[in-house]
């Protein structure tokens, strides 16, 4: 087996050992359990965008699905940029008690997971060919997130409970007014596009700089193209 293909295996496995344990161990005292938070999301991406490597480098794709897999890694870097921003400004401003819950799962979902999921895109399968199409991925999955917590998380839940309003999954949305929210949107969605076209020049580089790596088999019978 290739070391490619064991990397692969293993970012892959990571993610299915932690969607598993997310949906059987976590708490649903608040509709949709941890399917409330972003960084949720983005590790049921990383796990479907694992899957297509490891399917496309052992022939069973021919779909390379480069914007999709831009999108995730950008999703990712979102995730650890903005959840490490904001607990060491406040933690009480993304976790219930300020204080940071296991060990393993918090360094794995904001740290490792992500990290993982961006070597790949970036080093490996030569991502960010295609930024259009990866800024309507953006646009949509940021969209749909967005309009998720505010018509849909904040009425249907009661907790965390803010001074303007309470169900938004993270406690310090539920002290911001409307407009105060949506520019916080609008920010955020701004620094995912700069760390799109970010990723793209590094990803143009190195596709220039560093030989492609042999990933996936050739169906002639030779090692791999």
């Amino acid at each position: 087996m290739r070391p490619i293909l064991i990397y692969r295996w293993i970012v892959f496995g990571l993610a299915a050992l932690y969607c598993l344990r997310t949906i059987f161990l976590s708490e649903y005292t608040y509709f949709p359990g941890p399917f409330r938070f972003l960084t949720i999301w983005a590790l049921f991406l990383s796990f479907f965008a694992a899957s297509r490597m490891i399917a496309l480098m052992e022939g069973r794709s021919e779909r390379r699905w480069d914007a999709f897999v831009s999108m995730v890694a950008v999703i990712n870097t979102m995730v650890v940029f903005l959840y490490w921003r904001l607990y060491f400004a406040d933690p009480a401003s993304v976790t219930s008690d300020g204080q940071l819950g296991e060990f393993y799962l918090e360094m794995y979902l904001h740290g490792l997971g992500p990290a993982l999921q961006v070597i790949d895109a970036v080093f490996i399968h030569r991502a960010f060919r295609r930024i259009p199409q990866a800024l309507m991925w953006l646009f949509g999955v940021i969209g749909v997130y967005v309009l998720y917590a505010e018509l849909v998380l904040q009425n249907l839940n009661d907790s965390p409970m803010g001074t303007v309003t309470s169900g938004l999954p993270y406690p310090f949305l539920n002290n911001l007014e409307l407009p105060g929210r949506a520019v916080f949107y609008g920010t955020n969605f701004a620094v995912a596009v700069v760390l799109l076209l970010i990723f793209a020049a590094i990803a143009w580089a190195v596709r220039r700089v560093v030989p492609a790596p042999v990933d996936r088999p050739d169906p002639r019978g030779n090692p791999g193209t």
